[in-house]
């Protein structure tokens, strides 16, 4: 039996709730390209190109997301001029554990979504990183 295939994420909404606020974050931090949301769409949303056709989608929502583990993560070449970078625009960075062959640390927007900045040395390998295996 033929299963599913995907080929990579395409998009990741999360919430807002100060338009202005997110844009200066997204555009003026972040540095992303904002660009046009679909016609059809009768509420407030931001949309960002990523690359590759991943797209990230800011909803204006009443109320901010519950504050929790829950993040998407935004890929750099080199993660010490990231962490510059924020520094730079004094966000602070909340660092994390290690995973091997990558450096990676977290920023939040300012509605608290978390959102991880990594560094791949290499591509992950679950047999080079000690995996003991799935999760029971």
């Amino acid at each position: 039996m033929p299963g599913i295939h995907f080929t990579h994420i395409d998009h990741c909404s999360v919430l807002i709730t100060d338009l202005a606020k997110a844009r200066a974050f997204y555009v003026g931090v972040l540095c992303l390209r904002e660009i046009p949301k679909p016609k059809p769409f009768d509420f407030v949303a931001l949309w960002f190109q990523l690359g590759d056709g991943q797209t990230l989608h800011l909803l204006q929502k009443p109320q901010a997301d519950t504050r929790s583990p829950r993040h998407f993560a935004l890929r750099v070449p080199d993660i010490a001029q990231a962490r510059e970078h924020f520094r730079a625009h004094g966000i602070e960075m909340q660092e994390t554990g290690p995973i091997p062959h990558c450096d990676r640390f977290f920023v939040s927007d300012p509605d608290g979504n978390r959102i991880e900045v990594i560094q791949w040395f290499e591509l992950y390998d679950p047999a080079a990183s000690g995996a003991a295996g799935l999760d029971e």
